[in-house]
């Protein structure tokens, strides 16, 4: 079912030109597009939210001139690293809101922790086995807002 083989790096696939920017940190690197963001996070790294996502979402706002309400982010796990559960509370009452979260997951561990974020999600959120399939839902997701409604937490 998974494979190390199958893990999919931005900078090695198919959608690397079409990125508008590419924002490298000592934590993360985040590759922006137009409607979706995908991040890749760096291994053993505990992300929280006033080291990483507050600063990232402070950012991404400026450079978005948005809230994130049309904007998908992908978790494009190819490394091994925890996300603080407890601070997915901070984001929800952050005035950051995405259209839609998604996480690649490489490993059954992985797919495993998606499964508990989902639990901490209040967004359409959806799991995936490969970049390029979460990508095209990102991609339906902010040009069929309808089917926001629908996709609540495939």
């Amino acid at each position: 079912m998974f494979s190390v083989l199958a893990m999919g790096y931005v900078k090695d696939s198919i959608f690397y030109n079409d990125a508008i920017q590419v924002m490298r940190y000592d934590y993360a690197t985040y590759y922006l597009f137009d409607t979706f963001i995908v991040a890749e996070i760096d291994e053993g790294i505990v992300y929280t939210w006033d080291d990483h996502a507050a600063p990232i979402v402070a950012e991404l706002s400026e450079l978005y001139d948005q809230n994130g309400e049309n904007l998908v982010l992908i978790s494009n796990r190819v490394h091994s690293y925890s996300v603080k559960p407890s601070d997915w509370i901070k984001f929800f009452k952050s005035d950051y809101k995405l259209r839609g979260y998604a996480i690649v997951s490489y490993t059954r561990k992985g797919l495993i922790a998606s499964l508990v974020e989902k639990l901490f999600m209040r967004n359409t959120f959806k799991s995936f086995e490969s970049l390029e399939d979460a990508v095209a839902w990102a991609k339906m997701l902010t040009q069929h807002p309808e089917e926001n409604a629908k996709d609540k937490s495939a």
